[in-house]
């Protein structure tokens, strides 16, 4: 089963894919976002392309673990997601990953012009990998 790993953004939109056997999540090319059309063309040619059967979305929950207005905008995106392409969407708890990816590539010693380039797909790496390595990616949907 593929896996689409996305890390949701208004500018835009970080890329992961599992590999058959769901047990790596390798990055994509980031959606910049320009418009609804653009962004749901290159998502229904990755899903198309990848025979992808479930999207993993990070949910950006608050340290507390409440929910703020991020998530409202992604539980709307998650709702446009299930919609448009009749797949399972599961919203994952995401909290700092994105601040997770940037120590990742600083610590690699990568300029900060590459990392603005990157730290979005690496975001979408951590929360399907995470989601991966989880128990809950074991059950059948």
């Amino acid at each position: 089963m593929r896996i689409l790993g996305l890390d949701y953004g208004e500018k835009r939109i970080g890329v992961a894919i599992c590999d058959e056997l769901g047990w790596t999540a390798q990055g994509l090319p980031t959606i910049i976002r320009k418009d609804k059309k653009h962004d749901w063309e290159i998502l229904a040619n990755l899903i198309k392309n990848y025979n992808v059967e479930k999207i993993i979305i990070g949910y950006p929950l608050r340290l507390d673990g409440s929910e703020g207005i991020q998530c409202e905008k992604v539980n709307r995106f998650a709702a446009l997601l299930n919609k448009a392409f009749s797949l399972p969407v599961i919203k994952w708890p995401e909290t700092l990953s994105t601040k997770e990816a940037e120590e990742i590539l600083t610590n690699s010693g990568m300029h900060w012009k590459k990392r603005k380039k990157k730290v979005d797909k690496l975001a979408a790496c951590l929360i399907l990998q995470n989601y991966l390595d989880s128990s809950d990616s074991k059950k059948v949907n």
